[in-house]
């Protein structure tokens, strides 16, 4: 792989995982307005950004398989550190999200 084409893949991977991320913390956002019809669209919209990110990397080890395979750079390794952490941020907010419905029936059990 060609510097060119692994400053895009990197580019792709961290664009992608920073889409998902945002999409995930503006769901909890919505999910503490008790708005969770749309933090679960918000979350759909996290998936397809991981999936674009995730294929990406696929197409990386396919390549790396293939004999094509490239050397680590600190911008590449940065890329995949992005990825792993909307994935978990993600991972964590749709939890926080469970919690969040929990509470709202609690409370209108109080009220």
């Amino acid at each position: 792989m060609d510097n060119k084409k692994m400053e895009m893949v990197v580019f792709d991977i961290v664009n992608s995982a920073g889409t998902a991320k945002g999409l995930a913390y503006e769901a909890l956002d919505e999910a503490f307005k008790g708005n969770f019809e749309k933090a679960e669209k918000l979350l759909k919209k996290a998936d397809k950004a991981l999936l674009a990110a995730h294929n990406v990397q696929t197409e990386i080890i396919q390549d790396e398989v293939e004999g094509r395979g490239i050397a680590p750079t600190v911008l590449f390794v940065h890329s995949q550190d992005h990825l792993m952490t909307a994935i978990e941020a993600k991972t964590l907010i749709e939890e926080m999200i469970k919690m969040c419905k929990r509470i709202n029936v609690l409370e209108k059990k109080i009220k």
